[in-house]
């Protein structure tokens, strides 16, 4: 049972490899945003298109981080948060030379369940769905009122979803 337990463990992979790629696609939308620069300095063609691709990928990159931190909480953590809390003033330091000081611990980290976890990556891959959207809605043509009565409804029907998915 105890060797069972300690099962748990293995899903430190998950959490290194998801962390891996968040910070591969962090430093990837670096990239896309100084070659937006470079394509704005150069000529001011396809800028816009090169930012939504960066904002793409910068959520998917949260996508992953918030993936792998939440498999971290859920399987591999063992601080208790109440416990954490008491007596101390500010608990929740960040090592980035301690210059950031949180209040309490950021509501998006406390993950008590798979469940909970499926969620809040699902909120964030219908985002991404939403950018690809936005990204794909730049490129089209309308040469029709119906075109562009179907392309209003579409833009309708993703705010619709934006909103639904707010209320959950």
């Amino acid at each position: 049972e105890k060797a069972i337990y300690q099962c748990r463990f293995l899903t430190l992979l998950g959490v290194l490899g998801s962390l891996v790629g968040s910070v591969i696609c962090f430093i990837k939308g670096c990239t896309v945003v100084a070659a937006s620069f470079s394509e704005h300095v150069v000529r001011s063609g396809k800028v816009m298109t090169f930012l939504v691709e960066a904002l793409d990928v910068y959520l998917l990159g949260t996508v992953m981080l918030v993936f792998g931190m939440g498999l971290y909480e859920l399987f591999v953590c063992n601080i208790d948060i109440e416990e954490s809390r008491k007596g101390q003033k500010f608990p929740y330091r960040s090592n980035l030379f301690g210059l950031f000081t949180l209040m309490e611990r950021p509501k998006w980290l406390e993950i008590k369940s798979v469940n909970e976890l499926k969620t809040k990556v699902g909120h964030v891959i219908v985002m991404l769905l939403l950018i690809g959207f936005f990204d794909n809605s730049l490129k089209v043509a309308t040469h029709s009122p119906t075109d562009l009565l179907c392309f209003s409804a579409s833009i309708l029907l993703c705010s619709l979803c934006l909103y639904l998915l707010a209320r959950l």
